[in-house]
């Protein structure tokens, strides 16, 4: 399932936690493609704590508790790292990460905590969502087969990478747009991952953010950029990110297209996946600025320009998936509209 849907089946089962209705959450996927990240996003969405538990690096006893003596009897000190409404707080996410690395005395202790949401007499408070990520066993991790009584305490989601996603995630969480355009222009290598190589690095959702990273550490040093990119997302890949980069000294003046002036369309493909790219970028930037209404205008213009239709349909598309609705009231966006009519999108 693509990440846009499981954010919203997340948000979903976290606001079903006071009504009743909630069912624990098993995310399942390779390394790298966002897992973790969209669990953190649904916990940053409701503003409410996240308690993230590796189970892979646990003994069966941090879960259950230490026994101590009370009088004639035993009783069990709760760990502090289990949610307390007193002092976490009423609602939040409890996030078993790892939970396929776990040893099976590990897991076997956690079958209560996930069904019953209890362990002995602790209790996870009411308002408190339990999700759970891991690796597949194909995946090349540390991974441990699920126990069948286990894997019936969850319900349980594939998650697949999925570049509209990522693009509207990257955009919103300022990646570099040498790297989005990168990747319209090369969208397979969004995320290619073959278990039988066993590679040490490789494209993915997670690594085109360290690509980010090196972009901005390394761009005044060409002699040390291919290496570091290749570092982050693999050999091959890296050399052709750093020959796409390298190619962008030939783009157009997008101050003058932002300013309405005239500009012929690159001929170059790449060139154009990269100045699509870019003005949404700018069209970000604009956006709570006074002129933005003119300087999304003229984006739209220049939108209706391209040869390719499709390409000025994905630069819209992003474009509003970046900015929203507030796209709908410019001028500019009925004309570009009527022109593109018979060219129809499917999601």
């Amino acid at each position: 399932m693509r990440p846009a849907q499981l954010l919203t089946i997340l948000d979903r089962e976290f606001t079903s936690t006071l009504e009743g209705h909630h069912t624990p959450v098993m995310l399942w996927g390779p390394p790298g493609v966002g897992k973790s990240d969209m669990i953190r996003q649904t916990a940053e969405r409701h503003e409410v704590p996240m308690i993230d538990i590796r189970l892979s690096q646990m003994e069966p006893s941090d879960l259950r508790g230490i026994p101590f003596r009370s009088g004639e009897h035993v009783e069990w000190a709760t760990p502090a790292i289990l949610p307390d409404a007193a002092r976490h707080g009423e609602r939040g996410i409890l996030f078993l990460d790892e939970i396929t690395s776990a040893p099976p005395s590990v897991s076997a202790a956690a079958y209560q905590l996930i069904l019953d949401r209890r362990l002995g007499e602790y209790q996870v408070p009411r308002g408190w969502a339990i999700f759970a990520a891991g690796n597949r066993q194909g995946d090349r991790g540390v991974t441990y087969t699920m126990p069948a009584p286990l894997a019936n305490r969850f319900s349980h989601f594939d998650v697949e990478p999925h570049l509209d996603d990522w693009v509207a995630w990257a955009y919103a969480h300022g990646i570099d747009e040498r790297v989005i355009a990168f990747l319209r222009f090369r969208p397979e290598l969004l995320f290619d991952f073959d278990p039988a190589h066993n590679p040490m690095a490789f494209p993915s959702p997670r690594s085109w953010e360290f690509a980010h990273r090196s972009l901005q550490k390394f761009s005044g040093h060409p002699e040390l950029l291919q290496g570091a990119l290749q570092a982050c997302v693999g050999p091959a890949a890296g050399i052709e990110l750093t020959a796409f980069v390298n190619s962008l000294d030939k783009m157009p003046d997008l101050d003058d297209i932002v300013a309405g002036k005239r500009v012929p369309v690159p001929e170059e493909i790449d060139l154009q996946y990269a100045v699509a790219a870019a003005l949404v970028g700018r069209a970000i930037r604009a956006a709570n600025q006074p002129e933005a209404s003119e300087i999304i205008g003229h984006i739209l213009d220049y939108a209706g320009a391209f040869p390719q239709r499709e390409m000025g349909v994905m630069l819209v598309s992003d474009l509003h998936r970046a900015i929203g609705e507030q796209l709908f009231a410019i001028p500019q966006f009925a004309t570009w509209a009527n022109a593109i009519a018979d060219v129809m999108l499917y999601e």
